[in-house]
C-alpha cells in the first residue's frame, strides 16, 4: 500500500528513521556475534586465521551475491514488504549459528546470514529519500547508519556476559529474537510513499546505470571505504586479544567503544554536510568538504600498531572509526542526491554488490597477510583505501547533483550523464 507523497518535512519521518535505525542496530548486533566470539570459537574449532577469514568471506559471499536482487525486491515490493522479509531470513540464519559443529557449518550459516542482512542498507537509503528533504538526507543517512553503533558497541559486552552464563551457543539465540519482534511495529507502523511523478520509472535496468560515471564513482568510494570499517567489525576482537593481549571481559568492555566513536561520526558528519548547506553552500560544496575531511582523518588507521600502549591504540582506533562514520553518512547522502527513489535501492544494492567483492579480497587478505606478517600491513593499508575512495568524488562523480534520467544514452550539455571512460 502506497500513501500520497506530502510534504518532505513529515513529521512522520522521525518515527520510521527511529524503526530503521533500530533495524540496523540488530542487525549489526546478529553480524558482530561471531566476531566477538572469534577467540573462543576459533580455539574451539581449532581454527587458523587463514580458516577464520574463509568463514567471514561466506558471509560476504552471500552479501555480494545477494545486493541486487534484494535491491530489485525493495524496488518492487517496497520496503513495508520487503525489510520485514530481509529481517526474518537473516534472524533465522543467525539462530542457525547455534547448531554450527564445524567449519562447513558456519560458513553455511554465514553465507545465509549475508543473504539477509545486505538488503537492509539498500531498504533504508530508499525511504530516507522518500521521506527526508535533500538538507536532512545526510543526517538522516547517518542517524540511520549509526544504529549500527548501537549493535556494534553493546554486542561484546551483551555476547560475553551471554556466553558466560549460557554459553557461545545461545549468545547467537537471544539476538535473532529482537529481529522477529521489529517486524511487528514496522508492518504496523509503516507504509511505502509514492515516488515522485518526475521520477525515472521502476523499469530501468542495471545496464543503464552502468553507463554513467557518477555510478562508478559512488561504487569506488563504498568500494575502498567499505572494506576498511568490514575489518574493523570482524578482526578487532582478534587483534586485541592476539596482540594486544586483552583478555574476554577486557574485550567485552572496550570493543565496543570504537563502534560508538563511528556512531558520532555518523551523526557529525551528516550534521556538518546539512550545516554547509544552511550556511550557504551548495550540496556538491557541502559533500566534498566533508568527504575530504573524512579522508584525511581515516588515515589515522596506519598509526595504530605504532602506538606504544592498549589505551592509545584504542584511541587512535576510534578517531579512525569516527571518520570512517561520518564518510559512510555523506556517501549515503550523496546516492541520495545522485540517483531518484525509484532505482535507488537497485543502485544502492550495487554499490553493495561492488563493495562485497572488495571485502571478500581484504578479508581474505587479512587472514593470509597476519598469519604470515602479523597486523602491520593490514592497518597501512586501512589507512590509505578510504583516500583512494574519496578521490573517486572529484575524479568520477565530479560535480554532485541529481540525474533525472539515467538510462538515457543522451549525454546532456550540463554533462550530468556522461558515459563513464
Amino acid at each position: 500500500m502506497l500513501v500520497k507523497m506530502a510534504s518532505s518535512h513529515d513529521p512522520r519521518r522521525w518515527g520510521i528513521l527511529a524503526l530503521l535505525f533500530f533495524s540496523i542496530a540488530i542487525n549489526l548486533l546478529d553480524r558482530q556475534v561471531l566476531a566477538v566470539l572469534a577467540p573462543v570459537i576459533r580455539d574451539e574449532l581449532r581454527l587458523s586465521n587463514t580458516e577464520y577469514s574463509y568463514v567471514l568471506t561466506a558471509f560476504l559471499l552471500g552479501m555480494t551475491i545477494a545486493q541486487v536482487p534484494s535491491g530489485m525486491l525493495l524496488d518492487r515490493v517496497g520496503a513495508r514488504v520487503g525489510l520485514p522479509v530481509l529481517m526474518f531470513v537473516w534472524s533465522v540464519a543467525n539462530g542457525l549459528h547455534s547448531i554450527a559443529r564445524t567449519i562447513t557449518h558456519l560458513s553455511v550459516f554465514r553465507f545465509l546470514l549475508g543473504m539477509g542482512e545486505c538488503g537492509n542498507y539498500s531498504g533504508g537509503v530508499k525511504v530516507i529519500s522518500q521521506w527526508f528533504p535533500v538538507e536532512e538526507r545526510a543526517l538522516a543517512g547517518g542517524i540511520f547508519n549509526s544504529g549500527t553503533v548501537l549493535g556494534a558497541f553493546f554486542a561484546p559486552y551483551l555476547v560475553v556476559k551471554i556466553s558466560q552464563n549460557l554459553g557461545w551457543r545461545m549468545a547467537f539465540v537471544v539476538p535473532s529474537a529482537l529481529g522477529i519482534l521489529w517486524i511487528v511495529p514496522w508492518v504496523i507502523r509503516y507504509r511505502d510513499r509514492a515516488p515522485r511523478p518526475a521520477a525515472s520509472g521502476p523499469g530501468v535496468p542495471i545496464g543503464g546505470l552502468l553507463k554513467t560515471r557518477q555510478v562508478w564513482g559512488a561504487v569506488m568510494i563504498r568500494a575502498f571505504a567499505g572494506p576498511v570499517i568490514h575489518f574493523y567489525w570482524y578482526w578487532l576482537p582478534e587483534y586485541l586479544k592476539r596482540e594486544r593481549h586483552f583478555s574476554m571481559e577486557m574485550i567485552g568492555l572496550f570493543a565496543g567503544i570504537p563502534f560508538l566513536f563511528a556512531g558520532l561520526g555518523n551523526l557529525g558528519g551528516g550534521w556538518f554536510s546539512g550545516y554547509l548547506m544552511r550556511r550557504g553552500a551548495s550540496v556538491d560544496a557541502a559533500r566534498k568538504v566533508a568527504f575530504a575531511l573524512c579522508g584525511a582523518l581515516c588515515l589515522i588507521s596506519s598509526a595504530v600498531p605504532f602506538a606504544p600502549g592498549e589505551a592509545t591504540a584504542v584511541a587512535l582506533i576510534c578517531l579512525a572509526t569516527f571518520a570512517l562514520g561520518a564518510t559512510s553518512a555523506n556517501h549515503i547522502g550523496l546516492l541520495t542526491d545522485l540517483f531518484s527513489p525509484p532505482v535507488l535501492a537497485r543502485l544502492t544494492g550495487l554499490t553493495g554488490m561492488c563493495e562485497g567483492a572488495a571485502t571478500i579480497a581484504v578479508t581474505l587478505a587479512t587472514g593470509m597477510v597476519v598469519d604470515r606478517f602479523g597486523y602491520l600491513p593490514v592497518f597501512l593499508a586501512a589507512g590509505l583505501m578510504p583516500a583512494i575512495a574519496i578521490s573517486a568524488l572529484f575524479t568520477l562523480v565530479r560535480k554532485v547533483q541529481r540525474l533525472d534520467d539515467v538510462q538515457s544514452p543522451r549525454i546532456p550539455s550540463t554533462g550530468t550523464a556522461t558515459s563513464a571512460g
